[in-house]
Protein backbone atom coordinates (compact mmCIF):
# COMPACT_ATOMS: atom_id res chain seq x y z
CA UNK A 1 0.00 0.00 0.00
CA UNK A 2 2.59 2.41 0.79
CA UNK A 3 4.31 1.61 -2.35
CA UNK A 4 0.81 2.37 -4.33
CA UNK A 5 0.63 6.11 -2.65
CA UNK A 6 3.72 6.85 -3.08
CA UNK A 7 3.93 6.14 -6.84
CA UNK A 8 0.17 7.80 -6.89
CA UNK A 9 1.62 11.23 -5.49
CA UNK A 10 4.95 11.04 -7.56
CA UNK A 11 2.54 10.41 -10.48
CA UNK A 12 0.17 13.67 -9.28
CA UNK A 13 3.47 15.99 -8.70
CA UNK A 14 4.38 15.43 -12.37
CA UNK A 15 1.48 16.12 -13.74
CA UNK A 16 1.15 19.54 -11.80
CA UNK A 17 4.66 20.74 -12.71
CA UNK A 18 3.62 19.69 -16.09
CA UNK A 19 0.28 22.24 -15.95
CA UNK A 20 2.47 25.18 -14.62
CA UNK A 21 5.49 24.32 -17.02
CA UNK A 22 2.35 24.96 -19.94
CA UNK A 23 1.26 27.89 -18.19
CA UNK A 24 4.25 29.72 -18.41
CA UNK A 25 5.09 28.48 -21.72
CA UNK A 26 1.95 30.16 -23.08
CA UNK A 27 2.11 33.43 -21.15
CA UNK A 28 5.43 34.03 -21.95
CA UNK A 29 4.36 33.07 -25.85
CA UNK A 30 1.52 36.02 -25.46
CA UNK A 31 4.28 38.20 -23.99
CA UNK A 32 6.37 37.96 -26.78
CA UNK A 33 3.64 38.50 -28.96
CA UNK A 34 2.76 41.46 -27.45
CA UNK A 35 6.60 42.64 -27.39
CA UNK A 36 6.56 41.91 -31.32
CA UNK A 37 3.77 44.02 -32.18
CA UNK A 38 0.60 41.43 -31.97
CA UNK A 39 1.05 39.59 -34.63
CA UNK A 40 3.76 36.85 -35.41
CA UNK A 41 5.17 33.66 -37.06
CA UNK A 42 5.66 30.57 -35.24
CA UNK A 43 9.44 30.53 -36.65
CA UNK A 44 9.89 33.97 -35.22
CA UNK A 45 8.48 32.51 -31.63
CA UNK A 46 10.70 29.47 -31.64
CA UNK A 47 13.24 31.76 -32.56
CA UNK A 48 12.69 34.31 -29.82
CA UNK A 49 11.68 31.79 -27.38
CA UNK A 50 13.86 28.56 -27.92
CA UNK A 51 11.20 25.85 -27.53
CA UNK A 52 10.76 23.50 -30.91
CA UNK A 53 8.30 23.98 -33.27
CA UNK A 54 6.26 21.33 -32.08
CA UNK A 55 5.39 22.52 -28.58
CA UNK A 56 4.72 26.21 -29.84
CA UNK A 57 2.25 24.67 -32.31
CA UNK A 58 0.82 22.68 -29.66
CA UNK A 59 0.40 25.61 -26.97
CA UNK A 60 -0.92 27.98 -29.75
CA UNK A 61 -3.56 25.79 -31.06
CA UNK A 62 -4.69 25.69 -27.37
CA UNK A 63 -4.91 30.04 -27.67
CA UNK A 64 -6.36 29.76 -30.15
CA UNK A 65 -9.64 27.41 -28.80
CA UNK A 66 -9.65 29.34 -26.06
CA UNK A 67 -9.78 32.94 -28.01
CA UNK A 68 -6.62 34.70 -26.81
CA UNK A 69 -4.91 33.83 -29.95
CA UNK A 70 -6.26 34.16 -33.87
CA UNK A 71 -4.97 32.74 -36.92
CA UNK A 72 -4.42 35.08 -39.82
CA UNK A 73 -5.27 34.52 -43.36
CA UNK A 74 -1.45 34.55 -43.61
CA UNK A 75 -1.01 31.73 -41.28
CA UNK A 76 0.36 33.87 -38.55
CA UNK A 77 -0.62 34.44 -35.02
CA UNK A 78 -2.68 37.91 -33.90
CA UNK A 79 -3.51 38.34 -30.22
CA UNK A 80 -7.07 37.76 -29.61
CA UNK A 81 -10.33 39.43 -28.94
CA UNK A 82 -10.66 37.90 -25.30
CA UNK A 83 -7.05 39.45 -24.32
CA UNK A 84 -9.54 43.08 -24.56
CA UNK A 85 -11.78 41.72 -21.52
CA UNK A 86 -8.86 40.72 -19.66
CA UNK A 87 -7.14 43.79 -19.99
CA UNK A 88 -9.59 46.19 -19.77
CA UNK A 89 -10.46 44.94 -16.41
CA UNK A 90 -6.59 44.33 -14.94
CA UNK A 91 -6.76 48.51 -16.01
CA UNK A 92 -9.06 49.24 -13.54
CA UNK A 93 -7.64 47.09 -11.00
CA UNK A 94 -4.26 48.40 -11.61
CA UNK A 95 -6.09 52.29 -10.43
CA UNK A 96 -7.42 50.51 -7.41
CA UNK A 97 -3.80 49.34 -6.53
CA UNK A 98 -2.04 53.14 -7.18
CA UNK A 99 -5.14 54.86 -4.94
CA UNK A 100 -3.18 54.17 -1.30
CA UNK A 101 0.02 55.91 -3.08
CA UNK A 102 -1.68 58.66 -4.51
CA UNK A 103 -3.98 59.31 -1.59
CA UNK A 104 -0.63 59.59 0.29
CA UNK A 105 0.29 61.71 -2.47
CA UNK A 106 -2.04 64.34 -2.17
CA UNK A 107 -1.45 63.99 1.53
CA UNK A 108 2.20 65.54 1.25
CA UNK A 109 1.81 68.00 -1.85
CA UNK A 110 -1.64 68.94 -1.33
CA UNK A 111 -2.09 68.62 -5.16
CA UNK A 112 -4.51 66.48 -6.83
CA UNK A 113 -2.76 63.03 -8.22
CA UNK A 114 -3.11 61.09 -11.14
CA UNK A 115 -2.31 57.62 -12.41
CA UNK A 116 -1.90 57.08 -16.61
CA UNK A 117 -0.99 54.67 -18.98
CA UNK A 118 -0.17 54.83 -22.30
CA UNK A 119 -3.09 53.15 -24.34
CA UNK A 120 -1.62 52.20 -27.80
CA UNK A 121 -1.22 56.39 -29.12
CA UNK A 122 -2.97 58.08 -26.20
CA UNK A 123 -2.29 58.57 -22.42
CA UNK A 124 -5.32 57.16 -20.65
CA UNK A 125 -6.05 58.01 -16.73
CA UNK A 126 -7.09 55.28 -14.60
CA UNK A 127 -7.14 56.74 -11.04
CA UNK A 128 -7.05 60.45 -9.49
CA UNK A 129 -7.32 61.28 -5.64
CA UNK A 130 -7.86 64.89 -5.55
CA UNK A 131 -6.99 67.91 -3.76
CA UNK A 132 -8.60 69.15 -0.67
CA UNK A 133 -8.17 72.78 -1.87
CA UNK A 134 -11.50 74.55 -3.27
CA UNK A 135 -9.01 75.15 -6.32
CA UNK A 136 -8.11 72.53 -7.63
CA UNK A 137 -7.63 70.27 -10.89
CA UNK A 138 -9.99 67.05 -12.34
CA UNK A 139 -9.44 64.97 -14.89
CA UNK A 140 -11.89 62.56 -14.97
CA UNK A 141 -10.58 58.52 -14.99
CA UNK A 142 -10.96 56.58 -18.41
CA UNK A 143 -10.21 60.36 -20.25
CA UNK A 144 -7.65 60.07 -23.40
CA UNK A 145 -5.58 62.47 -24.47
CA UNK A 146 -2.73 62.91 -26.87
CA UNK A 147 0.93 62.35 -24.93
CA UNK A 148 2.54 65.27 -26.65
CA UNK A 149 1.11 67.61 -24.49
CA UNK A 150 0.64 66.58 -20.96
CA UNK A 151 3.25 65.26 -18.37
CA UNK A 152 2.27 62.06 -17.99
CA UNK A 153 3.16 61.23 -21.69
CA UNK A 154 6.56 62.50 -21.85
CA UNK A 155 7.08 60.46 -18.51
CA UNK A 156 5.61 57.67 -20.58
CA UNK A 157 7.45 58.19 -23.81
CA UNK A 158 10.66 59.49 -22.42
CA UNK A 159 12.19 55.36 -22.34
CA UNK A 160 10.45 55.12 -25.90
CA UNK A 161 13.54 55.13 -28.85
CA UNK A 162 13.52 58.01 -30.67
CA UNK A 163 11.98 56.75 -34.30
CA UNK A 164 9.33 55.24 -32.68
CA UNK A 165 8.02 58.42 -30.36
CA UNK A 166 8.64 60.55 -34.51
CA UNK A 167 6.19 57.45 -35.54
CA UNK A 168 3.88 58.12 -33.20
CA UNK A 169 3.52 62.19 -33.20
CA UNK A 170 2.85 61.49 -37.45
CA UNK A 171 0.36 59.26 -36.83
CA UNK A 172 -1.80 61.88 -33.82
CA UNK A 173 -0.39 64.81 -35.39
CA UNK A 174 0.69 67.60 -32.64
CA UNK A 175 -2.82 69.64 -32.50
CA UNK A 176 -2.09 72.74 -29.60
CA UNK A 177 -4.34 72.61 -26.44
CA UNK A 178 -2.04 75.76 -25.97
CA UNK A 179 -0.12 78.66 -26.46
CA UNK A 180 2.70 76.57 -24.82
CA UNK A 181 1.78 73.36 -26.45
CA UNK A 182 4.95 71.48 -28.02
CA UNK A 183 3.56 71.11 -31.62
CA UNK A 184 7.18 70.10 -33.02
CA UNK A 185 8.83 66.47 -33.26
CA UNK A 186 11.88 68.03 -32.80
CA UNK A 187 10.73 70.36 -29.31
CA UNK A 188 9.16 67.20 -28.52
CA UNK A 189 12.13 65.09 -28.62
CA UNK A 190 14.23 67.62 -26.72
CA UNK A 191 11.83 67.61 -23.48
CA UNK A 192 11.91 64.22 -23.47
CA UNK A 193 15.72 64.43 -23.24
CA UNK A 194 15.54 67.10 -20.27
CA UNK A 195 12.82 64.51 -18.84
CA UNK A 196 15.98 61.35 -18.93
CA UNK A 197 18.16 64.43 -17.51
CA UNK A 198 15.97 65.45 -14.78
CA UNK A 199 14.20 62.56 -13.50
CA UNK A 200 10.69 63.50 -14.04
CA UNK A 201 8.69 65.67 -16.94
CA UNK A 202 6.56 69.04 -16.50
CA UNK A 203 3.81 69.88 -18.12
CA UNK A 204 3.72 74.32 -18.01
CA UNK A 205 0.79 74.98 -18.98
CA UNK A 206 0.69 72.88 -22.21
CA UNK A 207 -2.58 71.52 -21.63
CA UNK A 208 -4.42 74.31 -19.76
CA UNK A 209 -3.70 77.22 -18.94
CA UNK A 210 -2.82 78.13 -15.57
CA UNK A 211 -2.22 74.74 -14.80
CA UNK A 212 1.26 72.44 -13.89
CA UNK A 213 1.77 69.29 -13.59
CA UNK A 214 4.59 67.08 -12.55
CA UNK A 215 5.29 63.19 -13.65
CA UNK A 216 7.55 60.73 -13.47
CA UNK A 217 6.98 57.08 -14.86
CA UNK A 218 6.77 54.11 -12.47
CA UNK A 219 9.30 51.76 -12.74
CA UNK A 220 9.55 48.17 -13.65
CA UNK A 221 5.67 48.60 -14.14
CA UNK A 222 3.88 45.87 -16.03
CA UNK A 223 2.75 47.78 -18.65
CA UNK A 224 3.93 51.98 -19.34
CA UNK A 225 2.71 53.34 -16.15
CA UNK A 226 3.37 57.18 -14.98
CA UNK A 227 1.73 59.01 -11.61
CA UNK A 228 1.56 62.84 -11.49
CA UNK A 229 0.30 65.62 -9.50
CA UNK A 230 -1.41 68.86 -11.15
CA UNK A 231 -2.33 72.10 -9.81
CA UNK A 232 -2.58 75.75 -10.12
CA UNK A 233 0.82 77.41 -11.61
CA UNK A 234 0.71 79.70 -8.95
CA UNK A 235 0.86 76.94 -6.21
CA UNK A 236 2.91 74.52 -8.37
CA UNK A 237 5.69 76.90 -8.55
CA UNK A 238 9.61 75.98 -10.14
CA UNK A 239 10.43 76.33 -5.62
CA UNK A 240 7.02 74.00 -5.13
CA UNK A 241 8.72 71.92 -7.84
CA UNK A 242 11.95 70.90 -5.91
CA UNK A 243 10.36 69.50 -2.88
CA UNK A 244 7.06 68.00 -4.98
CA UNK A 245 9.45 65.66 -7.22
CA UNK A 246 11.06 63.82 -4.78
CA UNK A 247 7.92 62.98 -3.25
CA UNK A 248 6.38 61.99 -6.46
CA UNK A 249 9.77 59.76 -6.91
CA UNK A 250 9.60 57.93 -3.94
CA UNK A 251 5.72 57.51 -4.56
CA UNK A 252 6.60 55.56 -8.00
CA UNK A 253 9.01 53.45 -6.17
CA UNK A 254 6.31 52.21 -3.74
CA UNK A 255 3.58 52.14 -6.45
CA UNK A 256 5.86 49.15 -8.45
CA UNK A 257 6.68 47.71 -5.12
CA UNK A 258 3.00 47.63 -4.72
CA UNK A 259 2.37 46.50 -8.11
CA UNK A 260 5.26 43.68 -8.18
CA UNK A 261 3.60 42.01 -5.02
CA UNK A 262 0.12 42.24 -6.46
CA UNK A 263 -0.29 38.47 -7.06
CA UNK A 264 1.52 37.28 -4.14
Amino acid sequence: MPPSSSASTTGSAKSTSGGVQSLERAFDLLERMADAGGEVGLSELSASSGLPLPTIHRLMRTLVACGYVRQQANRRYALGPRLIRLGESASRLLGTWARPCLARLVEETGETANMALLDGDEVVYVAQVPSKHSMRMFTEVGRRVLPHSTGVGKALLATVPDDEVRALLSRTGMPAATERTITTPDGFLAALADVRRLGYAVDDNEQEIGVRCLAVSVPDSPTAAAISISGPAGRVTESATEKIVPVLQQAAAELSRALAGSGS
